[in-house]
Order: C-alpha cells, then sequence, then structure tokens
C-alpha cells in the first residue's frame, strides 16, 4: 500500500537537499501565480469600489447621455457628432414618462478649462459640475456639513458651491469650509456645504473631488458649454418600464428612424457593473496568458530538474526496486516530489501576492487591492497540477528502469 506521508517527506528531503536549484526550478510558477493573484486582487478590488460607489449614487436611476458611458478605445467621428441632451429634453422625460419619479442632470464642461483656488492654492483633479437644486434628493449623496443651494439661489444665478471631501480638504486643510469664499475662473463663490466622504477610494474623484455650483449659475459662467448627463429616478419597481419610456421619447425628439440605432446612451447602475465585469475579464485573460508563459516555463524547469533526478538516483530506484518497490510506487514517489516542488513554488507566490498587494495599498491608498479566495485556492491548484502534469515522463521513465542495470549504474 502507498504510504502519502512517507512519499511526502521524501519529497521535502529531496528539496531541502538541493535548495537553491529548487528555486531557480519554480521561480516561473512563483512569478505566475504572483502576477495572476495581484492582478485578480485589484480587479476585485477595483470592481467592489465602483460597485460601492453607484450604490451611492442610486441603484434605481438611469442615466441617459448623448455619448456611450462605458466606452473603450477612441470614439467614432459619427458618434462625437450627436447632438448633446437638453434641458428640455430632461423636463420632457419627467411630464411624459407615468414611470419616472424625478430627474435631475449634470452639466459638465467639455473644453473649457476650470481654475479654482482658495487661499492662494488651486485645486487639481477636480470634478467641475453644474446641478440643480433637486439633485441630492436623487442622487444618493449626504452633506458632512453645511446645506445645498435651494432652488431661489439656483434661479438667481446665485455665486454658492458645494465641495467634495478632498476638495474641502486640499483647499481648507484643518479647516470647516463652509461660509469662506472660494475662486472660481475669478470669481468668487460662497462655500455652502460639504460632502460627506464616500465609501471607497478608487474613484473618489467622482463625489470626494467634485466642485459643484448651481446649473443655472453655471451656464451664466459658460452658456456656450452644454454636455449633459440625465440622472432620471424611476417609481419603485418600474425601472424597466421607465427605461422603455425614456428611450421612446429620445429618440422620437431625436428623430431617430425606425431602422436606425439610438443616438443617445442609457443605462443603470447594473449594465454598468455588466460592462466592467466584462473589461475585467479580458483583462483577466490577457493575465492568465501572461502569467501562462511563466507557468509554462516553471513546467518545463521541473519536467528537466526531474529527468537529472532521476538520472542522479538510479541506483536508488535500483535499491527500491530491489526490496519490493513496484512501479506504482516508484511513479507515485516521483510524483510527489514533482507536485511538491511546485506545490511549495505556488504557496510562495501567494505569500508573496498577498504582500505585493498591501504593499500597493499602503503605496496607493486610492487604489484597492482585495485579494479573493479564490485566486489563492486556483493558484495553489494550478502550481500542484503543473507538477503533475509535467511530472508524468520522468515518474514514467524512472518506474521502466531496469533493477539489475539500475544497481550496477555508477
Amino acid at each position: 500500500m502507498i504510504d502519502y506521508r512517507e512519499n511526502l517527506l521524501m519529497a521535502l528531503d529531496n528539496i531541502m537537499a538541493h535548495k537553491f536549484r529548487a528555486f531557480l526550478t519554480v521561480l516561473g510558477i512563483i512569478v505566475g501565480i504572483l502576477t495572476v493573484i495581484v492582478i485578480a486582487s485589484i480587479l476585485t478590488g477595483m470592481r467592489e469600489s465602483i460597485v460601492t460607489q453607484l450604490e451611492d449614487y442610486g441603484t434605481n436611476n438611469i442615466y441617459a447621455f448623448h455619448l456611450s458611458v462605458m466606452q473603450v478605445g477612441r470614439r467614432s467621428q459619427q458618434e462625437m457628432k450627436r447632438k448633446p441632451l437638453t434641458l428640455e429634453d430632461a423636463r420632457a422625460i419627467k411630464d411624459q414618462c407615468p414611470s419616472v419619479r424625478d430627474v435631475t442632470w449634470e452639466t459638465v464642461p467639455f473644453g473649457t478649462r476650470i481654475k479654482i483656488q482658495a487661499r492662494g492654492k488651486s485645486l487639481r483633479s477636480s470634478r467641475f459640475v453644474g446641478v440643480p437644486a433637486n439633485y441630492l434628493n436623487i442622487v444618493s449623496l449626504k452633506l458632512a456639513s453645511g446645506r445645498f443651494f435651494t432652488e431661489a439661489e439656483d434661479a438667481h444665478r446665485m455665486p454658492v458651491v458645494i465641495l467634495g471631501a478632498d476638495a474641502a480638504e486640499a483647499m481648507f486643510p484643518g479647516a470647516d469650509p463652509v461660509g469662506k469664499q472660494v475662486l472660481i475662473q475669478e470669481h468668487p463663490f460662497t462655500v455652502l456645504g460639504v460632502l460627506e466622504k464616500s465609501k471607497t477610494g478608487f474613484i473618489s474623484s467622482e463625489s470626494d473631488s467634485v466642485v459643484v455650483i448651481p446649473y443655472r449659475t453655471f451656464r451664466k459662467m459658460m452658456p456656450w458649454e452644454e454636455m449633459m448627463v440625465l440622472c432620471i429616478q424611476a417609481q419603485p419597481g418600474l425601472r424597466a418600464r421607465a427605461m422603455d419610456e425614456i428611450e421612446n421619447l429620445l429618440r422620437k425628439r431625436r428623430n431617430v428612424g425606425l431602422s436606425e440605432p439610438n443616438n443617445f446612451d442609457l443605462t443603470t447602475a447594473d449594465r454598468i457593473i455588466q460592462q466592467l465585469d466584462s473589461i475585467t475579464a479580458t483583462v483577466g485573460l490577457i493575465a492568465i496568458a501572461i502569467s501562462g508563459v511563466g507557468l509554462l516555463v516553471g513546467g518545463i524547469g521541473v519536467m528537466n530538474i526531474m529527468l537529472v533526478s532521476v538520472t542522479e538516483r538510479t541506483r536508488e530506484i535500483g535499491v527500491r526496486k530491489a526490496i519490493g518497490a513496484t512501479k506504482q510506487d516508484i511513479v507515485m514517489q516521483f510524483l510527489f516530489e514533482a507536485m511538491t516542488l511546485t506545490g511549495v513554488g505556488g504557496v510562495f507566490g501567494v505569500i508573496l501576492a498577498i504582500i505585493a498587494s498591501y504593499v500597493i495599498m499602503a503605496l496607493l491608498p486610492s487604489l484597492p487591492a482585495s485579494i479573493p479566495m479564490w485566486a489563492v485556492v486556483a493558484g495553489l491548484s494550478v502550481s500542484v497540477a503543473v507538477g503533475l502534469i509535467f511530472g508524468v515522463w520522468p515518474a514514467r521513465k524512472a518506474a521502466q528502469l531496469d533493477p539489475i542495470e539500475a544497481l550496477r549504474y555508477e
């Protein structure tokens, strides 16, 4: 009967007897496992962050934009020529779509460089938007201090501003910015409130670094900027019906023919997550392909070193056969050694991947790295499988040695 514990101990003894050779043999496996787990941890962390952020903005909301929201690569010339959505479109959706509860919007500068300053400090990497007074009622963001602007302040184009948590900290470090002034395009604006810090850090620029002013104030400052994103809140349980109503209305208003595709984009948090999953799956496949090269190199190295080991231990194999070891015993001995060798490489790859993920989180706090358990299990399983696959030939070669010739081997 095969003693698996004895085979494992023999394999570990042989690895310890040739530490440096074993390390060089499994280096490719270590790199392959390290690459897969680190990339998987970053992608998983990014996905969790984006999902959390989308939940902050409301899972029952529908987003309408004249361009594709999730675009990979350059946009076509035909898409870039599309007309932006308008305030009249937003009002028509609210008035003519029974399944829609309310509508808000964001106007963003497309070609204008925005200069925001306070106390001589310039704010960089901010997101500047103009929104109506009902914005917080639809987008699930909350104020940490102060208040949001009113409909009257929007109608009278008042110079007031709401700051994201990071924007407030950057311009007023350690101080309460409410009531203080910032300069936007050299015009003074009074800070009314500060938004709560988002739950996640990866896409914090969407809310934490945002600078919000009233919609009509925005249009007064930059009447040429017309790019608008509509955020539409559906009635509870009627989001799918609201999507159909909005699509039919916008197709009619934008004169889209029956056989023509939409010249606008409607999306929801669920669709954005699905598109994100397809992108991350593609990146994951590329990572697997890259790591596969390392695993292949490691597997070939294991096969080579096991063939060398068979040659070096020919007399040992002869002795084992002489005292009663069967071909199956010899095969299992060398297979265990190959799988133990690659398994140890897999363990080191996992440990280094975990260390690398924590280093990434420490050096780049805005880039999350959540290590998924499936990646760890898959990494260890694949590393052992590589030893099994590439160890078969050396194990069979060892088992087929003639015991008499093996004992004579010098």
